[in-house]
């Protein structure tokens, strides 16, 4: 019966102490072992009762995990838009986690340092800038994605709203400063957008067509950059407006 009850049951029963008595199957067993503790799998409410507790404990344990992963991405995705309206340096741990409805305290258990934050938040940034490309791309026959994605980059409402929009217009002239993880991310970015742009263009898969797509996305960013630093609408707008009229393709 000693055996029996110190089979790998542990996480399923409940623990007997030195001197106490269990009944499982109406017959007692004590245990006299100093410092041991007799675990038995039907203790009191036999083994049906000790399986609901696993699967009991183990849903516990699921649902904290999901819990912590569900808080993870919400700072992530705060600090996503942060870094994109404040830039790197303007953007502190406490705020973070105050705009994520966290204590400061609670930073570390999802975060090893302020840097592992920033990469993850860029590399949200740039995927979700990504994604709304892809959208735009899809979202029209193949071929002829250019002009919409100009059109949705350099417009007003992009200009207007940095926190949601591309990262590299937001942040480009402070990456170059940042920790290894945030520009590995942000160069991995540039790389696929290139590849993207170059897809529409007929010649895809030749040098001219990576070249274009090289000078168009250097242009749609510097032209963003721009129209969001100066104090005058309208140079504002024509900056978005030149930009978009020369870089779209004849007759579109």
């Amino acid at each position: 019966m000693l055996q029996e009850a110190l089979e790998p049951q542990r996480s399923r029963a409940f623990l007997l102490c030195i001197g106490s008595s269990i009944k499982p199957g109406g017959k007692t067993v004590r245990n006299s072992t100093p410092g041991l503790f007799i675990v038995h799998p039907c203790v009191r409410h036999g083994h049906k009762k000790c399986r609901m507790m696993t699967i009991m404990r183990k849903s516990s344990t699921t649902a904290r995990a999901a819990a912590k992963e569900a808080t993870h991405e919400r700072i992530v995705a705060v600090a996503a838009r942060a870094i994109r309206r404040s830039g790197y340096d303007g953007t502190g741990v406490a705020d973070i986690m105050k705009e994520a409805g966290l204590t400061h305290g609670a930073f570390y258990a999802h975060f090893e340092s302020r840097e592992a934050m920033l990469a993850e938040a860029a590399a949200r940034a740039c995927a979700e800038s990504a994604a709304a490309a892809a959208d735009v791309a899809a979202s029209v026959p193949a071929g002829s994605a250019l002009a919409p994605m100009l059109g949705a980059y350099l417009s007003r409402a992009h200009a207007a709203n940095p926190e949601l929009g591309c990262p590299l217009a937001a942040l480009g002239s402070e990456t170059s400063r940042q920790a290894p993880e945030v520009r590995r991310v942000t160069t991995q970015h540039i790389k696929e957008t290139v590849d993207l742009l170059a897809r529409q263009s007929p010649d895809w898969g030749q040098s001219a067509a990576h070249e274009r797509a090289l000078v168009t996305i250097s242009a749609m960013v510097g032209a963003l950059l721009l129209a969001r630093a100066v104090d005058d609408p309208k140079l504002s707008d024509d900056l978005l407006d030149t930009a978009r009229r020369y870089l779209t393709p004849a007759g579109h």
